[in-house]
């Protein structure tokens, strides 16, 4: 996990919902995974929001798999 990196994640009171976006911009994380999830390319989101930068798209990425990566308890 890059802490570095995940700095570029913020949750702020009254902007989005509170949900955690890119750098204080108004664009969710979810915003750009589900991008991704679509089939756009680094560059295609790079060029459709020219205020973010590659290392954002990275953060968005490690921020879901972070949040993704819990156990699972079974019942028995």
């Amino acid at each position: 996990m890059n802490n570095e990196r995940l700095k570029r994640i913020t949750v702020e009171e009254g902007k989005c919902g509170g949900r955690p976006c890119l750098r204080g911009f108004r664009i969710r994380v979810s915003d750009v995974l589900e991008l991704l999830a679509a089939g756009a390319s680094h560059e295609e989101i790079l060029t459709q929001y020219p205020f973010l930068e590659n290392e954002d798209i990275l953060a968005a990425i490690e921020y879901a798999a972070h949040q993704a990566d819990h156990a699972v308890l079974r019942s028995s």
